[in-house]
C-alpha cells in the first residue's frame, strides 16, 4: 500500500493492468472510468491541465496492484470557446479485484479524507453489491440528479465481432488513420465534434504518449473537402483480445449521414485484423439521451453494465 500522491503516468499501465485482470474474471465489474482504454484517455487529455488535482492510493498484495483510487478534485476548465467551468465537488474513480473486495472500506475512507468538505460523487458499478452496501454504510446516497431521465449515468456495451457488417461511407468520404492524417487533423476532428472543448495539441500529444495509444487504431473520416468529420480512437486490450472505442464523435455539420456507423464498422474489422474478437463502448443510458445508444444498438451492441451513481453531501463527514 503507498500513501496518497498525486497520479502520473507510470501508474497508468498498473491501473491498465489490474483492468484486464478483473474484465477477464468480472467485466461487469468495470466501470467506464476504470477501463483499460479510458484510462488511458482520460491521463492524456488531461494530465497536464488537471494532474495537480488529481490525487491517488494504490493498493499491493505483494508487487500486484489490486485496488487503487482515482480522485477528482475542484478544478477550473476553460475551453476554445472562453467558457469557463468551476468544478467545486470531488468525484472518484476506483477499482479493486474482486479477490480483494474488503478494500472497499479503505477506499472509501481514503476518498472521504483527500475530499473532506466536498461535495463527494462516486460510479460503482449495479453489479458491485458488496461495495453499494459498503458505499451505503459511510453515508452515500442514490444520485437521484444523475438518475434522472436527462441524468449523465453511462451504461457499457459489448459485442463480439465473429461477423461485422461491410462499411458503406456516402459517395466522396473515405477512411483515414491518425497516422496518416496528422496530429492537427486528428485535434480538429475531436475539438469539432465536442465543441466547445479543452482538448488541444497539447492534450493529443499526451494521448499518444500513453503505451495503449496506437495511430493506426485511431480512425476519421474524411470529407470531400478534407474536413475530418467523424474521428474515434480504439484502444486494444491484447490480454482479453477486445478493442474499446472511446471516444466516438462527428462533427456537427456530418451529422445524420450514417458516418459514425461506418466509421466503427470499419474500425471493428481494423481491430479483428488486429486480433481482437471482442468490442466494447460505452454511452449514455437515460432515457433523454437515446441517439448513441441507437447507433451502438444498431451496430449489434448490447449492454453489460451500467452505473449506479452515488453522492455524499458537502456537509457530512
Amino acid at each position: 500500500m503507498t500513501d496518497t500522491e498525486l497520479m502520473t503516468a507510470a501508474d497508468i499501465p498498473l491501473m491498465q493492468d489490474l483492468a484486464q485482470r478483473v474484465t477477464a474474471v468480472r467485466p461487469d465489474l468495470i466501470s467506464a472510468g476504470a477501463s483499460y482504454g479510458e484510462l488511458a484517455w482520460v491521463w492524456g487529455q488531461g494530465c497536464a491541465l488537471y494532474r495537480a488535482t488529481w490525487p491517488r492510493r494504490l493498493w499491493f498484495s505483494g508487487n500486484e496492484l489490486v485496488a487503487w483510487g482515482w480522485a477528482f478534485l475542484p478544478r477550473r476548465v476553460t475551453r476554445n470557446d472562453g467558457s469557463v467551468t468551476e468544478v467545486n465537488g470531488a468525484s472518484l474513480v476506483y477499482q479493486i479485484h474482486p479477490d480483494h473486495r474488503e478494500l472497499i472500506d479503505e477506499v472509501i475512507e481514503w476518498y472521504d479524507g483527500v475530499a473532506a468538505g466536498l461535495e463527494r460523487t462516486v460510479l460503482p458499478t449495479t453489479a458491485e453489491e458488496f461495495a453499494l452496501r459498503r458505499w451505503a454504510a459511510h453515508g452515500y446516497l442514490d444520485d437521484v440528479a444523475a438518475l434522472g431521465d436527462a441524468g449523465d449515468w453511462t451504461q457499457l456495451n459489448e459485442r463480439d465481432l465473429t461477423e461485422v457488417e461491410h462499411p458503406v461511407l456516402p459517395a466522396g468520404f473515405r477512411f483515414r488513420t491518425a497516422d496518416e492524417a496528422g496530429p492537427e487533423a486528428a485535434v480538429q476532428a475531436h475539438v469539432d465534434a465536442w465543441a466547445p472543448s479543452a482538448y488541444s495539441a497539447r492534450s493529443y500529444e499526451e494521448v499518444r504518449r500513453t503505451a495503449a495509444y496506437r495511430g493506426d487504431l485511431h480512425i476519421l473520416v474524411q470529407a470531400p473537402d478534407g474536413t475530418m468529420a467523424s474521428s474515434t480512437i480504439m484502444w486494444l486490450d491484447p490480454a482479453n483480445r477486445s478493442v474499446e472505442f472511446e471516444p466516438v464523435g462527428t462533427h456537427p455539420g456530418y451529422r445524420r449521414r450514417g458516418l459514425a456507423r461506418a466509421m466503427m464498422l470499419h474500425g471493428m474489422m481494423v481491430a479483428r485484423s488486429a486480433g481482437a474478437t471482442h468490442a466494447t463502448v460505452v454511452c449514455l443510458g437515460a432515457p433523454e439521451h437515446p441517439q448513441p445508444r441507437k447507433l451502438y444498438y444498431s451496430l449489434g451492441f448490447r449492454e453489460l453494465s451500467r452505473d449506479a451513481p452515488l453522492i455524499k453531501a458537502a456537509s457530512a463527514s
